[in-house]
C-alpha cells in the first residue's frame, strides 16, 4: 500500500515538474515575442510621427496656395506666360 502511494506521489511530482518546465519555456517564448512586438510598435510610432510631420509640411504648401488663389486671385501661369532667363556664361562677379 505504501509503495503504491509512493509511486503515485513520485509520478505526481514528475508530472508537475514537467508542467513547470513547459510553462516556463512557453513564458520565455511569449516574453520574447512581446519584446519584438513592442519594438515594432515603437518603430511604427516613430514612422507615424515622421508621416505626420511630412503631412503638415505638405498641408502648409496647399494652404499657402489656396490662400493665394482665394485672397490674391493668383493662379499658376500658363506655359505661354513663363519666361526663362538664362544666366550669362561667364564667371560670377
Amino acid at each position: 500500500m505504501h509503495s503504491i502511494r509512493g509511486a503515485v506521489l513520485i509520478l505526481g511530482v514528475l508530472v508537475s515538474s514537467i508542467a513547470v518546465v513547459e510553462l516556463r519555456h512557453n513564458s520565455r517564448i511569449l516574453f520574447a515575442e512581446l519584446q519584438t512586438l513592442q519594438t515594432e510598435r515603437d518603430e511604427l510610432n516613430i514612422e507615424w510621427g515622421k508621416l505626420l510631420l511630412e503631412e503638415g509640411a505638405w498641408a502648409q504648401h496647399r494652404r499657402v496656395e489656396a490662400t493665394a488663389r482665394a485672397r490674391l486671385h493668383m493662379d499658376v501661369p500658363g506655359s505661354e506666360r513663363i519666361v526663362v532667363i538664362r544666366a550669362p556664361a561667364g564667371p560670377a562677379p
